[in-house]
């Protein structure tokens, strides 16, 4: 976490019971229900600070979308219950997998990563649970399955709605008797593996189309976790605008950028339907452009508008009338551009480049300032005589 410009490390939760650990899957019913209670009521566990978990990319921010997923993490990070998270593609699901391996019982064993929208769909069982030499064309040696990879740790089934419909009865069986085969073995194994989920797409919907197995849907979702998009957490983008930046700087080799104010209710002001992967993708362009000076972010322009404000009228505004029009006529526009203006160049003391400059601190190129300047015949007072 982030305290006073600080970075603290959030401790792993107290060991529970080791009842637990000896308890088959259909047997943590009772204790999963009671997580779900628990996961619906306010979190007291999770603190009011920034919540900065260090990881691979790591979970950043301070929104209470992201308190709420840190809070189910805790509760369900020491149990052996299966977690199927929920979210759209970008939002880093595989940052909350891999918190929940690193706060569990099996944090010290592999927590194994398998694509399944990346695996051809005759070698999806290979994948899973390996072969023996000669089983199938190409098989020239003894293979180990992710299972067996991850025997003693978490097994990560990302877009596992990709999963074919024909090897899903096979993966069921796994789940529940945690025993498999490898591929042309008659040798039975034991899985020992804690299995977590992910997808971007609607599992219900889903199983009602007869693509996915109902019975193993409800294996896998014992403890769902949603994962909220960025425009949900658009409390977080500061934080993580600087933490990518910070990132960026660090691994690009580049000189780190300044951060602006405006540079910033640009970031706010896009919805992002690319998620935090998408604001990272942006952030790294622009410290590479920015080669130490201030950041300008070049957003697309096939994304949605964020949330406009209603138009409020020269006249409105000054009046308070209700009765006054609702927008701006072209003279009202320029004079209130003009204002403005005028309002940042004092702020900026009259300095159109550099750091707290007025160019920065309205988000335009310097260029752009001067033109405007010119426009209307701006110019900086002339210091009084003494």
């Amino acid at each position: 976490m982030h305290t006073n410009g600080h970075t603290q490390r959030l401790e792993a939760p107290p060991e529970r019971s080791p009842v637990a650990l000896s308890l088959r899957p259909f047997e943590l019913f009772d204790e999963i229900q009671i997580l779900q209670v628990q996961a619906e009521a306010p979190s007291t566990c999770v603190q009011e600070e920034a919540v900065e978990v260090k990881a691979f990319g790591d979970l950043v921010g301070q929104s209470y979308a992201l308190r709420q997923i840190v809070g189910q993490i805790d509760l369900v990070a020491p149990t052996e219950a299966s977690v199927l998270i929920l979210g759209e593609t970008g939002t880093g699901k595989e940052l909350v997998a891999r918190e929940i391996h690193r706060r569990s019982r099996r944090r010290d064993k592999p927590l194994v990563r398998v694509n399944c929208s990346s695996i051809p769909k005759e070698l999806f069982e290979s994948e899973f649970f390996g072969h023996v030499r000669g089983s199938f064309t190409g098989a020239i040696k003894d293979r180990a399955g992710r299972f067996e990879t991850a025997h003693g740790g978490t097994l990560f089934l990302d877009e596992i709605g990709d999963v074919p419909l024909e090897l899903q009865s096979k993966l069921l069986r796994v789940l529940q008797e945690r025993r498999y085969e490898r591929v042309g073995d008659d040798r039975t194994r034991h899985a020992d593996v804690r299995i977590i989920a992910a997808t971007n797409r609607d599992l219900k919907q889903a199983v009602a189309a007869g693509r996915f197995r109902e019975d193993l849907y409800y294996r896998l979702n014992v403890f769902p976790i949603q994962v909220a998009p960025l425009r949900q957490r658009m409390g977080d983008i500061p934080l993580l605008a600087k933490h990518f930046i910070e990132l960026s700087a660090r691994q690009l080799k580049c000189a780190k950028p300044r951060l602006t104010r405006a540079a910033v209710a640009k970031l706010e002001n896009y919805v992002w339907p690319g998620n935090v992967r998408e604001l990272r993708n942006i952030i790294e362009r622009a410290v590479i452009l920015a080669r130490g000076e201030a950041l300008d972010f070049d957003l697309p322009t096939t994304g949605q508008a964020g949330p406009v404000a209603r138009p409020v009228s020269w006249a409105d505004s000054a009046a308070g009338s209700p009765g006054q029009p609702k927008f701006l006529t072209e003279a009202e526009l320029e004079r209130r551009e003009r204002d403005n203006l005028l309002l940042v160049l004092e702020a900026a003391n009259w300095r159109i480049k550099g750091p707290e400059g007025a160019a920065e601190l309205l988000g335009v190129k310097p260029t752009t300032l001067i033109s405007r300047m010119a426009k209307w015949g701006m110019k900086k007072p002339e210091a009084a005589p003494s």
